[in-house]
């Protein structure tokens, strides 16, 4: 069996927090153990990444399993950041007996764009499939430096862009960088999953934080969201980017506990 390298945090209720591409726990560490003031918070790093080992195909079928095994089984409210947000959407939909409530982070169950047209009546806001696919193709040539682009791609037009990613790269290079299997193929997730009508068939609490400055995932799909979803209870943060939780983290600690406060 795969070892799933977790941290564990706090007492209280259960949240399971899942980073996203190429990245590891360490990405949201001082986050998390923010969090863990109030609840019981396990990170996970997904297969190949961080310190946790390779399993044989990174795809929705496999890693759901795979986290599944490495955490409690107490039904947690499962809490996906972009990534993160497709894979804890997909346990969320496949396994509800092990989610009660979900929580996509600057998440979306299609990342990519379809249709360009915002008048177009099949778009749906997202980051250019073109976008992937350039790291995909960088990825052969020089993996560290792709990853590079993609962290300065998250912290893009903020202010404090170089201290934003500054920090960025000492969490994510605290470990090696995932190998180029790995990140490929999730790549090939963000690219080909769709999971909205996973979305709008989800009957438990769940809820979507957005940045009103994301460059990857764009604040419009809220109310795409709301509408496959009409429960949903969503959150934009104007001033917020791709990572929130080093940028907005009061802010999101005070939604989170809302959130898992509601009935």
């Amino acid at each position: 069996m795969t070892h799933i390298h977790t941290e564990t945090y706090g007492r209280g209720k259960p949240i399971v927090m899942v980073h996203g591409w190429g990245m590891h726990s360490g990405i949201w560490r001082p986050f998390a153990e923010a969090l863990a003031g109030h609840y019981h918070v396990t990170c996970v790093d997904l297969p190949g990444h961080g310190r946790s080992g390779r399993i044989s195909a990174f795809d929705l079928e496999h890693l759901g399993p795979a986290l599944l095994a490495a955490v409690g089984d107490e039904p947690a409210c499962w809490l996906g950041w972009s990534l993160g947000a497709t894979v804890a959407l997909d346990v969320a939909s496949r396994f509800p007996d092990r989610a009660d409530r979900l929580l996509l982070l600057a998440g979306n169950p299609r990342f990519v764009r379809t249709h360009d047209s915002a008048d177009d009546p099949d778009h749906w806001p997202g980051v250019s499939p073109r976008v992937l696919e350039a790291f995909s193709g960088q990825l052969t040539a020089d993996a560290q430096q792709t990853l590079l682009r993609f962290l300065a791609l998250q912290v893009h037009g903020l202010p404090e862009t170089k201290a934003l990613l500054k920090t960025l790269k000492a969490a994510v290079f605290e470990c090696a960088p995932p190998d180029n299997a790995s990140l490929l193929q999730g790549l090939r997730v963000l690219k080909e999953a769709d999971l909205r009508l996973a979305l709008a068939a989800f009957d438990r609490p769940v809820a979507a934080i957005l940045g009103g400055r994301d460059t990857l995932v764009p604040h419009a799909v809220g109310a795409h969201l709301q509408r496959l979803q009409p429960k949903l209870q969503l959150h934009r943060l104007e001033k917020a980017g791709h990572v929130p939780f080093l940028t907005h983290q009061e802010q999101l600690l005070a939604i989170i506990a809302g959130f898992m406060e509601s009935r």
